[in-house]
């Protein structure tokens, strides 16, 4: 038996678990908040180090054989030719670059473009745009700038000593906006594009890799995105989707290839183990409930879901398109909500908290079958987040999505994900685990739903909600979702 470790560096605290490398059991756990303003925007990363120290206390990594970083994503660590930073680190959350997309966009000629070229369109997140918005707002720092890094591959970088040698994984740079799943390399053109001159990249390491070895002789692994580590850590594998219940919404699947979608509607993500995620995003999830409660005077979510299920499948004809900050899947940006069928049998408090269930639940399922319909095998769906717990989301998901749904128990699924890539590597490196078959953990306890006799109504559900969708928003999803 070994140990491992696994932390996860988010934007707002560092967890750290420790693990049994065989089995994946959890056998210590520490946690710190980062030293920072909430939602901050840029950030001192040593707040990162300081952060993860503070975890790391009471002797927690004794013991530890191998450690996998996982951090938020999309952030930009511009450096200068010595490695030191130009300035603080922006975050994901920064969302000064919108304009610096957009002229990205028009640079390369359209979204499909960019779409055929690195599987997704630039968006303020991303690093591409951080590189543009920088180039065009702080052109002393944009000159200064040798070399960019991500938040994972800083603090491995950091773990290792800072050698000359800097590294990041495929998942971590599929989200970059200048590296391409579909090909396995980077696009240097959309780095000069994006900031005006070449700078150094991290080399891209295998699924398996290690970034290095400390002089204490502990092994770092290549590391990865929160994303991609929480799908390592859940279990996730060949279909199988998530969808991830947030004030607004994204679904991911496990495919075997990147999916170059010409719409802009599928970003295409390199997952932790070699095989590709596919994510398409919506605006609007847990906000439309949150909106619907508010108005409807419910204390919270669960009254709300209590509500709900005081009504029936169809919401008695009620069909609430959730489009409240316009919407990206379908691409409506500009769109309101609408709530169709009013009736006077209709309006019902009890019938609008369940349109507000179905819409919401609905408009999940159409990124969904924007995945189907390129061809993404889905045989369950994993439902993450807050919401998941609520009966009523329970109760209509299963046959609205058509197949088995799988509520996870709530853990630290991302930093179970880089402990599970610490075994494997570590595995690889002793000889014991081949370099494409990862440590086989037990999966995610977890509650099962199935649609049962519940999917002909289910599916009744979801064709109201297309009908009045297609009516309202004809053609926004070409020929149908």
């Amino acid at each position: 038996m070994g140990i491992v470790a696994g932390l996860d560096s988010s934007s707002a605290f560092t967890r750290i678990v420790v693990c049994d490398t065989d089995t994946g059991a959890v056998l210590r756990q520490g946690y710190a908040p980062h030293p920072v303003e909430p939602k901050a925007t840029e950030i001192d990363p040593q707040a990162w180090l300081l952060s993860l120290g503070e975890a790391a206390t009471g002797g927690l990594l004794e013991g530890v054989q191998a450690i996998g970083v996982s951090a938020q994503q999309h952030g930009l660590l511009p450096l200068d030719g010595q490695g030191n930073l130009v300035r603080p680190a922006l975050t994901g959350n920064d969302k000064r670059a919108q304009v610096a997309a957009a002229d990205l966009v028009d640079g390369l000629g359209s979204r499909e473009a960019w779409a055929q070229a690195v599987g997704c369109v630039p968006q303020a997140a991303q690093a591409v745009a951080k590189l543009r918005w920088l180039a065009r707002d702080e052109p002393e720092a944009a000159k200064r700038t040798a070399g960019v890094l991500q938040a994972h591959d800083w603090l491995v970088w950091q773990l290792l000593g800072r050698p000359a040698r800097r590294t990041t994984d495929r998942g971590a740079a599929s989200g970059t906006g200048y590296w391409s799943a579909a090909t396995g390399f980077y696009r240097p053109d959309l780095v000069e594009l994006a900031l005006g001159h070449q700078v150094a990249l991290p080399e891209v390491l295998g699924p398996s890799d290690a970034a290095g070895t400390t002089p204490e002789g502990l092994l770092i692994s290549a590391g990865t995105g929160e994303t991609m580590a929480a799908a390592f850590g859940l279990g996730v594998g060949a279909g199988d989707a998530v969808v991830s219940l947030g004030a607004s919404g994204s679904v991911m699947a496990v495919h075997h290839e990147a999916l170059a979608d010409p719409s802009g509607m599928i970003t295409s993500f390199a997952d932790a183990t070699g095989m590709h995620l596919p994510v398409v995003h919506t605006s609007n999830a847990v906000r439309a409930l949150r909106g619907t409660a508010q108005m409807l005077g419910a204390d919270d979510l669960a009254a709300l879901s209590d509500l709900a299920l005081e009504s029936t499948p169809g919401s008695c004809g009620l069909v609430l398109l959730p489009y409240l900050e316009g919407e990206r899947t379908p691409r409506l940006p500009h769109a309101a909500g609408t709530l169709s069928g009013l009736r006077r049998e209709s309006m019902k408090p009890e019938h609008l908290a369940r349109a507000a269930f179905e819409g919401m639940l609905c408009s999940l399922a159409d990124a969904l079958d924007v995945l189907r319909g390129r061809g993404v095998e889905v045989r369950r769906v994993f439902l993450l987040g807050a919401a998941a717990e609520l009966p009523a989301v329970q109760a209509a998901a299963p046959a609205i999505f058509g197949t088995q749904v799988v509520v996870p128990q709530p853990a630290e699924y991302a930093a179970l994900g880089a402990a599970r890539q610490a075994a494997w590597a570590l595995g690889v490196s002793q000889g014991t685990l081949a370099a494409h078959t990862p440590p086989a953990w037990q999966g995610a306890s977890a509650q099962v739903f199935e649609p049962g006799e519940d999917l002909a109504v289910g599916q009744a559900v979801r064709q109201q909600y297309v009908a009045t969708r297609d009516e309202i928003h004809p053609g926004a999803f070409g020929q149908g979702a």
